[in-house]
């Protein structure tokens, strides 16, 4: 492969994880402008619209997204994938950032592959190696950090905040574990249209999408459609043509910029103030959560092998 091929995957990579951190601002600007508007409605809205994209681009392409209905056992892990990985990672982030803000929320949802590692050791038997361990305690001081800004007696964030950012951390894990079998199967378009579809379908158990009367205004509507294309359908196809030209391991690597963009827009756009222990405590956990991400990619393969 050429440093042309090579650097191409990298920047689309990059820019796919800063588009993921702007729409998380795009989300936190919408709350601030409609008061009344739930981050369920949001997330809702969000699913339906970008998994009908995806799917309809599937078509035209040629993935043929219906296949996967034929079979059931890849149907109920499709299903599994849409409500244990899909909702928590956006329908918690979301709420994380309407309590709080979006570079908090993104950082704390940046703990995914500690909750992987976490996973692999209790349940895979994997030893964390020393590194892997010097970085689950990096990432434990800087999430320690940006809890309790040094004062070990208090909170310095909202329980709520921390609550909604820790289930969606936790749906990062299972956003990457449930689906592996069906992914390499039918194609990570087909499963992230199929995914988010179902989803945002079925949170209307919850709060039926037709009652809601959400006012929205000429700047809310643009602010969707930036968490819904360029948020959502964008990132999600500019990540996974990355993938044919650098390694995921590579890839995993250009997720430190979602967060960084996250902090770096919020600050400019928004006044957000983040305190030096917020960002020393961010620091930390991206320099760890990168370098478990080269070790949970390696544990997704052992895990792969011993599933086949």
């Amino acid at each position: 492969m050429t440093q042309q091929h090579h650097l191409k995957g990298v920047l689309l990579a990059s820019v796919a994880c800063i588009l993921w951190g702007i729409s998380g601002v795009a989300a936190s600007t919408l709350f601030q402008l409609n008061p009344h508007m739930t981050a369920l409605w949001l997330t809702q809205v969000r699913m339906i619209i970008a998994g009908i994209i995806l799917i309809i681009m599937g078509q035209l392409t040629g993935a043929k997204p219906f296949r996967i209905w034929r079979h059931r056992r890849d149907s109920i892990q499709l299903v599994s994938y849409g409500l244990l990985g899909l909702v928590p990672v956006q329908l918690c982030y979301f709420e994380a950032v309407r309590f709080g803000n979006a570079p908090i929320a993104t950082i704390i949802q940046f703990l995914g592959p500690f909750i992987i590692s976490i996973y692999f050791f209790l349940f895979k038997h994997v030893t964390p190696r020393r590194s892997e361990a010097v970085g689950m305690l990096m990432a434990f001081i800087g999430t320690l950090l940006i809890v309790t800004h040094g004062h070990l007696g208090s909170l310095a964030i909202s329980p709520v905040v921390l609550f909604w950012g820790g289930l969606s951390a936790i749906g990062v894990a299972t956003n990457t574990l449930i689906p592996r079998r069906i992914l390499t199967k039918y194609g990570a378009q087909t499963v992230t249209g199929w995914g988010l579809l179902v989803a945002g379908i079925c949170l209307n158990v919850f709060q039926p999408l037709w009652q809601v009367h959400v006012s929205l205004t000429g700047s809310a509507i643009s602010l969707l459609v930036v968490i819904i294309i360029l948020g959502t359908v964008c990132p999600f196809l500019m990540f996974a043509n990355s993938l044919s030209y650098i390694l995921p391991t590579t890839a995993s690597l250009m997720d430190a910029f979602e967060p960084l963009a996250a902090t770096i827009f919020s600050i400019a756009f928004l006044n957000v103030q983040l305190t030096s222990f917020d960002l020393i405590g961010g620091l930390l956990i991206i320099l760890a959560v990168m370098a478990l991400s080269l070790n949970v990619r390696k544990m997704m393969g052992f895990l792969h092998r011993r599933t086949e």
